[in-house]
């Protein structure tokens, strides 16, 4: 009897299958950006192709379709996507994809899962702890005020103010070496925060977070405090493996 070749799925098919399934509900713009951009860094869609259209994207990330249009702006901005109307119009990946880093500036993915991987581990624990305490009137008032100062700043401003609510966090617990780690953690990752564009829809998702984290703070309630911090972070990671990893 004559063998049956085994059906293989193609790898591209299997890849395609991976990236365009949905993503997590908390951070539905952070995912997308990041979904988009492994499909073309991996030359799923290369330079020059359509994506699927944005009601197709909509329907296999399981998000809205103004959440892909938000994320596939923001990409056309940063260079990586272009929008042609017409008959055989569509969103396409730019023929010529923004200059990668030259062999001495690349990255170090264990680099980048270093800063995020401690980063979760401190933030999460600064927030938990600074539910857990019984704060004074003062410190109640400043970490309001640093977080309705982040909230309100000019794209220049936002990642200097944003570093400094967090480290506020980290000073609630009232332990000092804690500070110093977050402010080392925070240095490197703004270092890589800077190779990246400041997203306004992502400023503006950071900034409700921010608002969920501090209310779990200032309600005394440590375990909402340490998984709304975990959504924010996770937000950002999702933006930094996108873009660099």
């Amino acid at each position: 009897m004559a063998a049956v070749e085994p059906v293989v799925e193609s790898f591209t098919g299997i890849v395609e299958e991976a990236l365009f399934r949905p993503v997590r509900n908390g951070n539905a713009f952070e995912d997308t950006v990041s979904r988009l951009l492994q499909t073309i860094r991996l030359g799923i869609v290369a330079p020059g192709e359509a994506l699927p259209p944005e009601r197709d994207l909509a329907v296999r990330f399981s998000v809205s379709r103004d959440t892909v249009r938000d994320a596939i702006r923001e990409l056309a901005e940063a260079g990586y996507l272009v929008s042609r109307r017409g008959r055989y119009g569509g969103t396409f990946v730019t023929d010529t994809l923004p200059t990668e880093p030259r062999p001495g500036e690349l990255l170090d993915p264990a680099e980048l899962e270093d800063v995020l991987g401690l980063r979760e581990i401190l933030e999460l624990g600064a927030a938990r702890a600074a539910a857990a305490r019984t704060l004074s009137a003062a410190d109640r008032e400043t970490l309001w005020s640093r977080m309705h100062e982040t909230a309100a700043a000019e794209e220049p401003d936002y990642r200097r103010l944003d570093s400094r609510l967090h480290l506020t966090i980290g000073e609630l617990v009232g332990v000092p070496s804690l500070v110093s780690l977050l402010a080392d953690n925070r240095t490197r990752l703004n270092g890589l925060l800077d190779r990246i564009p400041l997203l306004a829809p992502n400023i503006a998702h950071s900034n409700q977070q921010h608002e969920a984290i501090v209310i779990a703070i200032l309600t005394g309630d440590p375990e909402r405090a340490a998984e709304a911090m975990r959504e924010h972070l996770e937000g950002s990671a999702a933006l930094l493996r996108g873009f660099l990893a």
